[in-house]
């Protein structure tokens, strides 16, 4: 005989023929010098050197084991004293009950969703990783999922979960602010040939999300082509001229043209504009010179419009210098003082005939 102790937390299996006999819990015990004792620490899981699920036919052995038997579909989250311990896969596990208590969580990975009981902590950890798909769409966006090729649902803003199986998992997603397209260096045709490039752009929203991204593939660019071709077809009915006389009116004619078309596509237009409207050199050069000659023709008509008024000025005052020699004199005077403002020195050479000269002209 020999003597057997086990300790607190332990327990051993008693193996005769290597048939187990029984289970020891803690104390001492006399077994036979044939008999075989395997001793397991319950703090850990257990992991017999026989088959496990020969040893689980042993009722009292299978009382005091928690056993998790999982399929190849199957996953499991292992809990100790409520704290997670770790990830179990394909396969059986036993574990000892009491002390840390176990608990677990099992999931079948070929649903869809990943179960909502799931702590997302340890999702956002990576220790899901392999097995979980993740779809994230900000504040400000919206999403269609697609499931093997169906659309699935509609999708707002949030995370979402999915298994890592054999379904073929898409989603689309759009910004749902309002948004703008740059329409540059447009090169149109006026009705009289005149080549022009034109510069605009067009602000929008995206308001019914399953006919921007399912319905129609790539709704921006088919807003893009849209919006080009209606400025094309405008400019295209107007001359060279009638287009520059009404620049204002290219905006407003050409949102009103492709607001329906805009809707088809899931998006409301809310604003078109020009920024320019850039010329050729040689219809540059003719521009300038048709504002040159515009100016100029303005100013010679200014020009003559003063001349005129400064000849019916200088008429009137002739009048009046006529008919009062008083006036005439005054004007005479104001002359001479213009030029005397211009003469620092005068010298006089002569006879007093010049002096004489001088005293009639100031003498009242």
């Amino acid at each position: 005989m020999k003597r057997i102790k086990i300790k607190i937390n332990q327990i051993g299996l008693l193996f005769r023929d290597e048939v187990l006999e029984r289970v020891l819990t803690t104390g001492q015990y006399w077994v036979g010098f044939w008999d075989e004792v395997d001793i397991y620490d319950m703090n850990y899981a257990f992991l017999p050197k026989q088959e496990l699920k020969t040893l689980l036919q042993n009722a009292e052995l299978a009382s005091y084991l928690t056993v998790i038997d999982l399929l190849d579909n199957e996953i499991a989250l292992l809990y100790k004293d409520g704290r997670y311990n770790q990830l179990l896969t394909t396969g059986m596990f036993a574990f000892w009950k009491g002390v840390p208590e176990i608990t677990y969580q099992k999931f079948d990975t070929r649903a869809l969703y990943v179960d909502e009981s799931i702590d997302r902590n340890l999702i956002e950890k990576g220790i899901l990783a392999r097995y979980i798909r993740m779809v994230r769409l900000e504040a400000y966006e919206k999403g269609v999922l697609f499931v093997n090729g169906n659309m699935e649902r509609m999708l707002d803003a949030g995370t979402y979960y999915f298994w890592a199986n054999n379904s073929t998992i898409t989603s689309l997603k759009t910004d749902t602010r309002q948004l703008s397209i740059d329409i540059a260096g447009q090169e149109v045709l006026t009705k009289d040939k005149a080549q022009l490039r034109i510069n605009c752009t067009v602000q929008y929203k995206v308001t019914d999300i399953e006919k921007a991204l399912v319905e129609n593939k790539d709704f921006d660019k088919q807003l893009y082509i849209q919006m080009q071709m209606a400025l094309r077809e405008y400019v295209g009915k107007l001359t060279f001229d009638e287009l520059m006389e009404s620049k204002e009116q290219i905006a407003e004619n050409v949102l009103k043209n492709t607001q329906v078309k805009a809707e088809e596509l899931g998006v409301q237009l809310a604003d078109f504009g020009v920024k320019d409207i850039i010329l050729p050199g040689d219809i540059k050069d003719i521009m300038n010179q048709v504002l040159i000659a515009e100016k100029r023709a303005q100013a010679n008509v200014i020009m003559r419009r003063e001349e005129t008024a400064s000849t019916r000025s200088l008429l009137n005052t002739a009048k009046l210098m006529e008919e009062n020699a008083m006036l005439f004199k005054l004007k005479e005077m104001e002359y001479v003082e213009k030029i005397a403002e211009k003469i620092n020195t005068i010298s006089v050479s002569g006879g007093g005939q010049i002096i004489d000269q001088l005293k009639t002209l100031f003498a009242r």
